[in-house]
């Protein structure tokens, strides 16, 4: 049996403002077989409070040190290099870059998804500071997202690859499927990544990420964004594809 489990959020424990069907029951279910859980999610308009609290209305008891968000991976690359942030980022999630140093010589471009604060200017703001030779950093670049209204929206990477294009570099994405991202949930546990396991809706980001990242194997279940064929556009392939996080669990602790 798999020693520790890495769970995305939005699309596998919950839709919007509702639970998947059985969300709840399964996460219980993992605990009760003494299974360590971390949470890995992409999600860069909301701040790591917020997410939180949705957890806790919806009925998910998460621990704030479980949760690993790309904003707290982004705060620890900018204190370790000393970089000041130049952020292209929804407003909403700037409390969570509160504490870093604005002061610093040297900045990094932090992009987001901004939703609609990916006006113009604020895109060619980033890139002429990238031009002038800020740090590079994605926060993820994820393509779509399953919205409120339930259907899939535009996501970040769409904007992180026009930067790209424009400034003829490469960004330094820091949330899935970035192997780091994966490695400092597992070393939060105690778990090495082939006795690891990631549940996921998304089969770029959470499935091909984390087998990349050496896990030991990544389930893609069929909520969220998952659109069906999703498995067979990527490589590594997931070692499973189920109904959703019940069935996940059913399928993890059947080994």
């Amino acid at each position: 049996m798999a020693k520790g489990f890495l769970l995305d959020l939005a699309g596998v424990l919950y839709e919007g403002d509702a639970a998947v069907p059985g969300a709840v029951a399964a996460l219980e279910r993992l605990r009760a077989a003494g299974l360590p859980v971390r949470f890995l999610t992409n999600s860069t308009r909301n701040p790591r409070r917020a997410i939180l609290e949705r957890l806790a209305r919806l009925g998910f008891n998460v621990a704030p040190e479980a949760l690993f968000t790309p904003a707290a991976a982004a705060c620890a690359v900018l204190a370790e290099r000393g970089l000041a942030p130049h952020l292209l980022i929804h407003p909403d999630l700037a409390e969570d870059f509160a504490g870093c140093d604005r002061a610093a010589a040297h900045k990094a471009v932090v992009v987001g998804d901004a939703g609609p604060y990916f006006a113009y200017d604020n895109l060619n703001a980033a890139f002429r500071a990238l031009d002038r030779g800020a740090d590079f950093l994605a926060l993820a670049a994820n393509r779509t997202f399953l919205d409120a209204d339930g259907l899939r929206s535009m996501d970040a990477g769409a904007f992180v690859a026009a930067l790209e294009y424009a400034a003829a570099r490469k960004a330094e994405v820091l949330g899935k499927p970035a192997p780091g991202y994966f490695a400092a949930a597992l070393a939060s546990m105690g778990v090495a990544a082939g006795e690891a396991v990631m549940i996921g809706d998304d089969a770029e980001a959470d499935v091909g990420g984390a087998l990349r990242a050496g896990l030991g194997a990544a389930v893609l279940v069929r909520t969220g964004k998952y659109r069906p064929g999703d498995e067979a556009r990527v490589r590594p392939a997931p070692t499973a594809v189920v109904a959703d996080i019940g069935a996940a669990v059913d399928w993890v602790l059947s080994r």
